[in-house]
């Protein structure tokens, strides 16, 4: 492939500005600064460096994000900073988009793609895909209130009852609740069940993917082939 024909698929903008990049010094290869933009590469596992950030060519990008609270899900966000500005520009031209939405006010693991059979997969409600969340309550939490989540709450404007997956407590006003679907504010609607309220709420994990834990509030990564597999496994 072209080495313009590659940093184009890799969101450095068009053919042209590809170019223009290569042609100003700012592309290296290798430690060396690379003057041909029609220099032939193999794309797997390509390393290259422009404007002094190190990249490698991904075919498909996957990303998980440490979500800062406030920060909205959106393009275009109304009240607070987007989540899109937490990305370098090469991931927003290449259209990576987060996977679900994650409140203005909740925090932890975000998943971004830009691969549309893979955000199909984690945001469908077919595919049941487990979201662990770590919640804080106003309240104490009861027996009742774990046993009542478990077996399934009436939501208002939902047809059936909506169960966790699983619930235990793990402080007196702390839960940690994994459910499987995708609905509007959907945690803190089956908290607000159960007579309680949500103080703060933490993704830790989606499917078999938890949140690094050297991953700082803010910061993002590429997801590697193991952290892949973790994230398929249900």
């Amino acid at each position: 492939m072209e080495l313009e024909r590659l940093l184009r698929s890799q969101g450095f903008g068009s053919r042209p500005d590809c170019r223009a990049l290569v042609r100003q010094g700012l592309v290296s290869i290798g430690g060396e600064v690379c003057e041909d933009p029609y220099l032939d590469v193999a794309p797997d596992g390509f390393e290259f460096v422009v404007d002094g950030v190190s990249w490698r060519y991904r075919e498909k990008a996957y990303l998980v994000l440490h979500k800062p609270a406030g920060y909205e899900c959106s393009h275009q966000p109304r009240h607070h900073p987007s989540i899109y500005d937490l990305l370098p520009r090469p991931l927003l031209t290449r259209d990576v988009q987060s996977v679900g939405r994650l409140d203005e006010d909740t925090t932890g693991l975000l998943l971004f793609s830009d691969d549309g059979q893979f955000i199909h997969t984690y945001t469908s409600p077919k595919k049941h895909v487990p979201k662990v969340y770590v919640v804080t309550t106003k309240h104490p939490v009861d027996e009742q209130q774990i046993a009542a989540l478990l077996a399934g709450v009436q939501l208002h404007d939902e047809p059936a009852p909506v169960a966790a997956m699983a619930c235990k407590q793990t402080a007196e006003c702390a839960l940690e609740l994994t459910v499987t679907e995708g609905k509007y504010h959907l945690v803190k609607r089956m908290i607000a069940a159960v007579s309680n309220r949500v103080e703060a709420l933490h993704r830790n994990a989606v499917g078999g993917l938890v949140l690094p834990s050297d991953l700082l509030v803010g910061q993002w990564r590429y997801l590697e082939a193991d952290q892949m597999a973790a994230l398929a496994t249900r």
